[in-house]
């Protein structure tokens, strides 16, 4: 099963390393299009809208409310997803992955996204250093 998992993976980096771009967007938008700032205000992931759009970083976001966009305009990077939305376990592997805009977390303040639930809990089980790895190879990434 690990090999698999990792055949899936690499095959998954070609994919989306293939985008390079230095924020996961979709036809949706940044981070599939969901609302950056209600994960700080309301703790959980929520889909953006159309009616409340700001184009940052050459991607668009979508945002749930006036208030959320206008928080983030005010500070886009208080609020915006570290590694610039990718899974930040691929970060720390090296890679750039998808992610689900359900597997989140917050720490320190920051929002960290992952390719999956299942991908968030090996994440969490020692996020300090995979968070500490994936700064290190995050401007080479996206190269």
């Amino acid at each position: 099963m690990k090999t698999l998992t990792s055949i899936f993976f690499l095959l998954l980096t070609f994919v989306v390393s293939a985008q390079k771009s230095p924020i996961y967007t979709t036809k949706d938008g940044a981070i599939k299009g969901y609302d950056p700032v209600a994960y700080f205000n309301q703790g959980e992931p929520v889909k953006g809208s159309e009616a409340f759009t700001y184009k940052w970083k050459e991607a668009d976001w979508y945002f749930s409310s006036k208030e959320n966009l206008d928080a983030f305009k005010a500070n886009p990077e208080k609020h915006a997803p570290q590694f610039g939305g990718y899974c930040a376990y691929g970060v720390s592997k090296g890679a750039l992955y998808k992610i689900e805009p359900e597997a989140w977390k917050i720490v320190e303040g920051k929002l960290y996204l992952n390719f999956s639930k299942g991908i968030q809990k090996k994440w969490e089980a020692d996020q300090a250093t995979f968070i500490k790895e994936a700064k290190v190879n995050w401007p080479k990434v996206i190269e």
